[in-house]
């Protein structure tokens, strides 16, 4: 049996023959588009369906006249120009042209004009195509004066707006918005503040985005010069449409979190105004009672010596006047039970709850109290917050004490006559997971033998005499132990003592 063999594949030649003449006259002729064949003076020779029901013109009517006829003279003489110039390069031209329809009315035209060369290589004709893009302009130009309407309201408005793509590129935000670039010295404010008020939002915004939406959470601003600012921030999921040719068939959108940050300070100012006047209050309150402790608490310390000689006395007298002894050991009782009594009249530390608080508005508040001791000692303060920290679990109060109680320190270790150097430096920064605190002074330092006994209760290093008269900064120790945090001493750049705090940002112990 022969072999099959594969029919031939037909050349370009053959379907061109396969091709009726007629066939390309009728697509000229019935096309959509306005189609008009000139000579090289501009003269119409041909004119489709399309062309007459754009312009008006049948086509006994338009051949014959000049493409000119078509023109409302208010396009710029200087198109016509570049038009030419292109076509007797033997290049093809296209643009917009304002064309007037016989009737008398105007309409926008889209214009594509190419020259037709003989074998020659000379210009024959022109092929003219357009078609009438008046309302596609109108709608242009409505969409653009509402692109333009909106984006002045949404830059004259008081909040700022951010809105940011599922990779979390901001792709809108206003002038309110491009201001906090410099007031939070940060590329993107947007991701300071979801990563402060939202940790989990960068993965969220990939996956579900409704875990990235909540409303009116407060976020405080500081800044080492100026007032702090408070920031209420909102955070809501929208659709979008996509612009990727791949999406023209999709009806679903792409997801996008819209950021609103007002701008609160004046209204926290006046809250902030009427709670300083209560915390000083309350401060100084504590700092009482605190007093009156420290001073039963060192009472208590020192009638505990003379009573443990005693008791050693007694084992002593006891093998050689048990009479003697016993008296003593009497006495002894009853001392004791008068100390026991003197102990439970020591006022207890307040008992707080546990609430979210701003480390940096804690500082200012210290640093407002203090502000008349620092004026007094001729003392500067260098304060360089964090312009944003995250809220940390503690006790308010506590926490107040315990950096009133560091700034005090350093002020009565500056403080000594004829001291040069004044200077108090303030620094709060986030650190991997933890926040630290820097209280640093200028002043004398301390002893590296003396830092661990700092700790100790009723330490103090003024005067140089490390005696125990005082509680020092066990107090303090205790408050940075109760929320779980660390404390230490060293020198400062200065050759002053530094009081480095530190606590976890979740609240565990470090």
């Amino acid at each position: 049996m022969p072999a099959q063999t594969q029919p031939e594949t037909p050349s370009l030649q053959d379907l061109k023959d396969l091709l009726p003449p007629d066939v390309y006259r009728q697509a000229v002729s019935q096309a959509d588009l306005a189609i008009s064949i000139t000579d090289p003076k501009a003269r119409i020779l041909y004119a489709n369906d399309s062309f007459s029901r754009i312009t008006g013109y049948s086509a006994e009517e338009i051949v014959g006249l000049n493409e000119s006829v078509l023109s409302n003279h208010t396009t710029p003489r200087e198109l016509y120009q570049e038009m030419w110039t292109a076509l007797q390069a033997h290049q093809p031209w296209s643009g917009k042209l304002l064309n007037k329809r016989k009737c008398g009315g105007t309409y926008l035209a889209e214009v594509s004009i190419t020259p037709v060369h003989n074998a020659a290589g000379e210009i024959t004709h022109f092929l003219g195509m357009h078609r009438d893009v008046t309302e596609l302009h109108r709608l242009e130009r409505s969409l653009r004066n509402h692109k333009h309407l909106i984006e002045s309201v949404v830059d004259a408005a008081p909040v700022a707006f951010a809105l940011l793509d599922p990779a979390g590129r901001v792709v809108l935000d206003n002038q309110e918005y491009k201001k906090l670039v410099t007031d939070m010295r940060a590329k993107e404010p947007a991701h300071r503040l979801l990563d402060a008020l939202a940790p989990e939002w960068y993965e969220a915004l990939a996956g579900d985005i409704r875990r990235c939406e909540f409303t009116n959470r407060e976020m405080r601003l500081d800044s080492p010069v100026g007032r702090a600012r408070w920031l209420s921030v909102s955070a809501s999921a929208i659709e979008m449409h996509n612009d990727c040719a791949d999406s023209y068939f999709c009806a679903a959108g792409q997801p996008g979190l819209l950021l609103v940050i007002s701008d609160i300070t004046n209204l926290r100012e006046e809250q902030e105004r009427a709670k300083g006047a209560a915390l000083k209050a309350s401060l100084a309150d504590e700092e009482r009672t605190a007093a009156i402790r420290e001073g039963l608490s060192a009472a208590v310390f020192r009638l505990e010596e003379p009573l443990n000689v005693m008791a050693s006395a007694i084992a002593v007298l006891q093998r050689r006047d048990p009479g003697s002894a016993e008296m003593l050991r009497h006495v002894l009782e009853t001392s004791r039970e008068h100390v026991e009594s003197l102990r439970q009249v020591i006022p207890q530390s307040p008992q707080e709850m546990v609430v979210r608080v701003n480390l940096n508005e804690i500082l200012r508040d210290v640093l407002e109290v203090c502000t008349a001791r620092l004026l007094k000692a001729g003392i500067t303060v260098d304060w360089q917050p964090s312009a944003v920290l995250p809220p940390l679990p503690g006790r308010p109060l506590q926490l107040r004490m315990l950096f009133k109680a560091l700034v005090e320190n350093a002020i009565e270790a500056m403080n000594v006559k004829g001291w040069p150097r004044r200077e108090l430096q303030i620094k709060s920064e986030v650190i991997d997971d933890c926040i630290r605190v820097s209280v640093l002074d200028s002043g004398p330092g301390i002893p590296m033998e003396w830092r661990h006994k700092a700790f100790e209760p009723f330490f103090t290093a003024k005067n140089g005499s490390g005696k125990h008269i005082g509680t020092g900064l066990s107090r303090a120790q205790q408050v940075v132990a109760d929320h779980g945090g660390i404390i230490d001493l060293d020198e400062s750049p200065s050759g002053g003592c530094a009081a480095i705090v530190e606590f976890r940002v979740d609240g565990d112990p470090i």
